[in-house]
């Protein structure tokens, strides 16, 4: 940035500001822009991964910011930007799926973030692929496989929407001010229509009323939904009504949601 900001960090936007260009190239690279692309970047800051978007002059690129003082700014430094100033947790995703095709990136606060991809993933039907920057062990939740102690909820709901992949751990040293914890860059590129499930609010029931009781064997937390078709179901999946959440597949929870 050619203006040096003096911006302190508020905590209660979660706000830590990347400070490494190196770290920066690799997430853009992910984004993978082109000069056709509509981008939208969550949570800009101080422009950090703005700035190397930004010169590859996408054919449309919008940010989505709370902060004023650094709307302020970005709107100075880049004057093609179309800058919304909101809280993405409020922001209408749906909004998105009478447009053409976009790109969504961010460095997520670590206490929005679960909740931001859960939506973006499930509601923005124009997705062509995601990067977001979020705290490690979320990181490793979104790519985990079945049976693994970091799968859960939010694994299995993702998954039902987007392939997740794992690109590169991120160290506290390049932020400021530092978290106290590493974070990490996770890919998102969108599953095909047909292998979407037909009925998102029964999938996140199902979810839901699992992994709240996640200790407990499947047949036990669903004993009250239990029929002759579900038994044929895990019949047929060769799943045991003795296992755990933890240990069903992102497609045989869309299976098996068909029946709650």
């Amino acid at each position: 940035m050619s203006n040096k900001l003096n911006h302190r960090a508020k905590k209660s936007l979660g706000q830590n500001f990347l400070q490494d260009p190196n770290i920066c190239r690799r997430i853009v690279d992910a984004i993978d822009p082109k000069s056709e692309d509509y981008i939208i970047e969550i949570g800009p800051g101080q422009g950090a991964i703005t700035k190397f978007i930004y010169e590859g002059q996408p054919a449309r690129y919008t940010v989505l910011e709370m902060d004023d003082d650094l709307i302020v700014h970005l709107g100075e430094e880049y004057p093609q930007l179309n800058i919304i100033h909101t809280d993405a947790l409020k922001f209408e995703w749906e909004s998105l799926n009478n447009d053409e095709l976009c790109k969504i990136a961010g460095n997520l606060p670590y206490n929005v973030g679960s909740k931001l991809i859960w939506d973006i993933v499930s509601k923005v039907k124009t997705l062509e692929r995601a990067v977001f920057m979020v705290q490690h062990e979320v990181a490793q939740r979104l790519t985990a496989e079945p049976g693994n102690k970091s799968y859960g909820g939010l694994t299995a709901w993702v998954r039902n929407f987007a392939k997740t992949r794992y690109l590169f751990k991120v160290p506290p040293t390049v932020f400021r001010p530092q978290p106290k914890v590493d974070s990490a860059v996770v890919l998102f590129k969108p599953l095909t229509v047909e292998e979407m499930p037909d009925n998102p609010e029964a999938l996140a029931r199902l979810i839901k009323m699992l992994f709240q009781k996640r200790r407990k064997q499947l047949s036990t937390i669903l004993k009250k939904q239990w029929t002759p078709e579900m038994e044929a179901w895990f019949q047929r999946e060769k799943v045991s009504p003795k296992a755990r959440p933890e240990n069903l597949t992102p497609s045989q929870f869309r299976g098996l949601s068909k029946f709650i």
